[in-house]
């Protein structure tokens, strides 16, 4: 039997665009604890932005490049009689959005050769014209998810 879910943790707005979602990217760079450089990361990253793309919202940017690479449908594996199905099931708003910023975090960290604020402002803007590593990612997600299509009456 399981247990009951654990509860989900309210996360303050950022300091400088008092947005939730800013907050919880930065909480994602972060690493071993040193918010105040993930906060420089992040925020050197949107300077880079606005700079590239002349005096646009870093904001807007960065919310268009978040729905750009967020999954709408994903595959999770179910055992039946033995067998694992991949069962394609849809995503919640707030999972596709914690995806989005991994998937961003993650291809910019496997950059090689620049700062890391250099190498998110890029990923980011990828993300946000509909091209670069994260947004394949999202295709193949669907792809997966729409192959095994047969599957979802397994769904429960």
């Amino acid at each position: 039997m399981r247990r009951r879910a654990a509860e989900k943790r309210e996360i303050l707005s950022d300091p400088k665009f008092h947005s939730k979602l800013v907050a919880k990217f930065i909480n994602i760079i972060m690493e071993q604890g040193k918010k105040s450089i993930a906060e420089n990361i992040v925020y050197g990253a949107f300077d880079i932005l606005t700079k590239k793309l002349n005096e646009q919202d870093a904001l807007k940017i960065f919310n268009k490049a978040l729905d750009n690479a967020r999954p709408q449908i994903e595959v999770k594996p179910r055992r039946v009689g033995g067998a694992t199905y991949q069962v394609p099931i849809e995503v919640k708003h707030e999972r596709g959005i914690s995806l989005a910023m991994r998937w961003i975090r993650d291809f910019a960290k496997a950059k090689k050769g620049k700062a890391m604020r250099e190498k998110l402002a890029e990923e980011i803007l990828l993300a946000y014209k509909s091209e670069g590593p994260a947004i394949k990612k999202r295709d193949d997600t669907h792809k997966m998810a729409e192959a095994n299509k047969a599957f979802a009456h397994f769904r429960w």
